[in-house]
Parts: C-alpha cells; sequence; structure tokens
C-alpha cells in the first residue's frame, strides 16, 4: 500500500509500515528520526497532499497537534478559544479527517475533538500492546477496523517518598526538561505502531 504518516517525526509508524514491504512516507514540520528517515517530507502536509505524488495514498494515518485541543489542558481553554487557537487546531482536524483518501485513522489523546466534530470509534491503552504505560490515545477511523490488541500487560506504576501512586510513563515523561518533554510524549508506541502495520495491511 502507498501510506501517509501525517505529523509524524519519530517515524515510529512509517517504519512499521516500510518494514512489512509498504511505500510508507512520513511528514512534518520537523526532520526526520527513525530507520528509513530519507523517507520523510519536511513541511506543510496539505502542501504534500497536493504536489508531491501522482498517484494517491491508500492509508493516512495522522497525528495532528493536540497541543490546543487535548483536555489536559483545559485550564487555558477561555484564551484559546478567545484567539482562535483552539478553532485553527479543529479545523486542522476536519482537513485532515477529509483527505481524499479511502482510508484514515486520526490518533489523539482526549480532546475537544470528541466534542466538537465526532466522538472517536476507539479508545486504546500503550498496555494493550505490549507497554507497560497508560497514555489514553483515541481513534477516529475511516474504512479501517478496530485494532486488536496484541499483547495486554499490567499498567507500570511508581510510588513517590510521599506515597503519592502515578502512572510511571506520565510520571517520567513529566519530569524531562520542557524542551523535550512535548517530542517524547507525542512519539507512538513502537507496540501500537507494529499493530496497525499488521492489522491494517
Amino acid at each position: 500500500m502507498k501510506v501517509l504518516v501525517a505529523c509524524e517525526f519519530s517515524g515510529t509508524v512509517r517504519d512499521a509500515f516500510r518494514r512489512k514491504g509498504h511505500d510508507a512516507w512520513s511528514c512534518d514540520i520537523l526532520p526526520s528520526e527513525g530507520e528509513f528517515s530519507q523517507y520523510h517530507f519536511q513541511g506543510d502536509i496539505f502542501e504534500v497532499l497536493k504536489t508531491r505524488f501522482d498517484e494517491p495514498f491508500d492509508l493516512m494515518i495522522a497525528h495532528p497537534p493536540c497541543t490546543h485541543l487535548a483536555v489536559s489542558g483545559a485550564a487555558w481553554f477561555k484564551e484559546k478559544i478567545a484567539d482562535g487557537r483552539q478553532q485553527a487546531a479543529l479545523d486542522f482536524v476536519q482537513k485532515l479527517m477529509d483527505a481524499p483518501i479511502d482510508k484514515i485513522c486520526i490518533e489523539n489523546p482526549v480532546s475537544v475533538i470528541s466534542s466538537k466534530i465526532r466522538k472517536p470509534d476507539q479508545i486504546i491503552q500503550p498496555y494493550h500492546f505490549g507497554h507497560g504505560a497508560m497514555k489514553t490515545t483515541c481513534l477516529w477511523l475511516k474504512n479501517l477496523p478496530k485494532l486488536v490488541p496484541t499483547k495486554i500487560v499490567e499498567p507500570e506504576y511508581i510510588i513517590t517518598k510521599k506515597g503519592e501512586k502515578y502512572p510511571k510513563w506520565s510520571y517520567d515523561t513529566f519530569r524531562l526538561p520542557k524542551e523535550i518533554r512535548a517530542k517524547e510524549r507525542s512519539k507512538t508506541f513502537s507496540g501500537i505502531a507494529e499493530a496497525m502495520a499488521n492489522q491494517w495491511s
């Protein structure tokens, strides 16, 4: 298949499909990482869709920025609604959903997409796919089946010196320096990427 992974710099999903033999490409405003980083377009996703390929894509998996959408940032919603940042982010998501591609997956955390556009088709966790992390992930699907868990494991927790219990992955990543925290938290877990490549091929 011809696959486009939108808004992905890590290459995790692109590389999973490449290893299965698909013609998979990623696109992001950041340069690419990963095994097949040469199959990456650095720039605007919609310019790529318009100009880069003669043949249409069979599948697009998109990870639109959640900065102005995720409910974890609800404290700033009033300001982001007033200055138009949230609506611009929603318009970006809707444009991805409306792309002329037969099969589409939009991935995001719990966000206002659910109330402003539509509810997700599926909600998954990394611990459904072999990782001990808790990261609630919503999938909006077009012409794709729901992902089937591949390896359910127990979520990992950490107990602080004060006796407080936190999901370990969230605790560890929130302690990272601010300049790298968002990048690390945005990366797709390899078990989820492999499930997508295996089940949507």
